[in-house]
């Protein structure tokens, strides 16, 4: 009996195609299996290599689309230089008409907290299986340049916590992850504790499955530094961010970190174009050594 022949891969459609240091932004829409509507992402792919491009994930933060990152950054500059290409999925479902989704901008649509939700009313706010198995599946059916077994992760914000939690889950599938301004320990902050409680019912043991703070201190193991840099002057750093705690835990655990905390900068994108060169040649080294 001949064997089952694969599922086919899901049908992308451009958006958009803009030239950039020699490579090019694209814009994609596909259906998603993993959240049940249409999904966009933005993929910036540097100038054809001899070799297949190690991907570099980034997951942006509350009210943000697939868009944010790829208009204001500057990063492109940076991966075509280091031959790296960059993923931007969005942030959460959209169009699902969720009563409450729109209620509030940090919480539904724009602030999926890259999570698998278990509460039955938010059931397609699974970003987690989206960028952990849906999305790199669509971009290694879809373009054959791509390498998306040699891949790195980071983010900004709900982003960074995004970045942090899932590296800190799936050390195998990640070479390297840093963040900027990451909600490093949502389970103790206003943030998170309205869409864990949301997405997430009552139950603290599934929190603390995505909470870095309290997912590092289970990593014994890590080698790779993990980069962290944030803005002293951001206002969301004593209430909302708590990296100190994040450090803390990381000093425990035995675990590299490098957190570089920059004096007069806030939480904004120009912080993140001020040192992203450096993010990028952060995971260069550990997606070209690999």
């Amino acid at each position: 009996m001949a064997a089952a022949a694969p599922p086919p891969a899901a049908a992308l459609e451009q958006l958009s195609k803009t030239k950039m240091f020699g490579g090019h932004n694209l814009r994609f829409r596909h259906q998603s299996a993993s959240l049940g509507c249409p999904m966009t992402f933005s993929l910036f792919l540097p100038a054809s290599p001899a070799s297949k491009l190690p991907v570099l994930y980034w997951l942006s933060g509350l009210t943000c689309t697939d868009e944010n990152f790829i208009i204001k950054s500057g990063a492109q500059r940076a991966a075509a230089a280091h031959g790296v290409a960059l993923v931007a999925p969005d942030t959460s479902p959209r169009g699902l008409n969720v009563e409450g989704e729109a209620d509030s901008w940090d919480f539904g649509v724009g602030a999926g907290f890259y999570l698998n939700a278990t509460n039955e009313k938010w059931k397609n706010w699974r970003m987690y299986d989206y960028v952990v198995k849906e999305l790199p599946k669509v971009l290694t059916d879809n373009f054959e340049q791509l390498n998306t077994s040699c891949a790195s992760i980071f983010g900004h914000s709900m982003g960074g916590h995004g970045a942090l939690t899932i590296y800190l889950k799936n050390t195998d599938k990640y070479k390297s992850v840093s963040a900027f301004a990451p909600i490093a320990n949502p389970i103790n902050c206003p943030w998170g504790q309205k869409a864990f409680s949301n997405y997430l019912g009552t139950t603290k043991s599934e929190w603390e499955e995505y909470d870095a703070t309290l997912l590092v201190k289970k990593c014994n193991t890590l080698s790779t530094p993990i980069l962290v840099d944030q803005g002293e002057d951001d206002k969301f750093l004593a209430e909302q961010l708590l990296v100190g705690n994040f450090e803390e835990a990381c000093k425990a655990a035995g675990a590299p970190l490098i957190l570089r905390m920059q004096p007069g900068y806030d939480h904004s994108f120009f912080f993140i174009a001020t040192f992203i060169d450096d993010h990028i040649a952060h995971h260069a080294q550990f997606l070209k050594s690999s």
